[in-house]
């Protein structure tokens, strides 16, 4: 059972995007919202919220600042940033500032739903369109450009072996759920090791450290 916040001004989108939700994860539980401050209230209070749906031009958004605030306030949480808004700088600037996707209001039905399944099935999601714009180069780029440098070995040996354990199925694409799954441990646990982890490794969230981590061979690390 997902549970997901839903941050929008526009009654038909929220509308839509729910009925998107319904039809495909069943039993999934919905909250809805049309402004900031609400959603950084139930974000900050609510630890199992698996993901938050963001419009871009929602009251008290102020652009970007509004993704940063929700992203310092509950940094193991997902944001996806949803907006009719979707050339290519902005949606590059979201993923930079620690959004897990972004989402085109223009996008079909079926295209939602595949987003939100790469979303909750821990991935990031980009749209088609900005994909294509980038060469295989410049998409390389723009990953070192999101990024701070590689994890120095010292960050990474102030992990438990647990953090790197729940790091390296970050790393492998596993949303909390999985995680908690596979390892055998609360979602509340895993969230904690996340938020942890951020901390210990210097990122602000969880995009970054997955590609500050994507490059290392745990088993160095998991040998101690």
């Amino acid at each position: 059972m997902y549970k997901i916040l839903i941050a929008d001004d526009h009654p038909l989108f929220r509308d839509a995007i729910c009925g998107v939700i319904q039809s495909a994860f069943e039993g999934a539980e919905i909250i809805e919202t049309e402004n900031l401050d609400n959603a950084l209230e139930i974000a900050k209070q609510d630890d199992e919220l698996d993901l938050v749906l963001l419009d871009l031009n929602m009251p008290g958004m102020n652009g970007l600042n509004g993704l940063i605030s929700i992203r310092n306030e509950a940094p193991t949480i997902p944001v996806v940033i949803v907006s009719a808004e979707d050339e290519k700088q902005v949606v590059l600037q979201a993923i930079t500032c620690g959004a897990v996707g972004f989402i085109s209001k223009s996008s079909p039905r079926a295209q939602m739903t595949e987003a939100l399944q790469q979303i909750l099935n821990g991935n990031v999601y980009l749209p088609p369109d900005i994909i294509r714009q980038s060469s295989e180069q410049d998409s390389r780029r723009n990953r070192r450009q999101l990024m701070q440098k590689d994890v120095p070995t010292e960050l990474l040996q102030s992990l438990t072996r647990r953090q790197l354990l729940v790091l390296e199925r970050m790393v492998k694409g596993e949303s909390n759920k999985q995680i908690a799954y596979n390892l055998n441990i609360a979602e509340t646990t895993v969230k904690a090791h996340v938020s942890a982890i951020l901390s210990k490794l210097g990122v602000h969230n969880r995009v970054q450290a997955i590609l500050a981590a994507s490059d290392i061979d745990f088993s160095n690390y998991l040998r101690r």
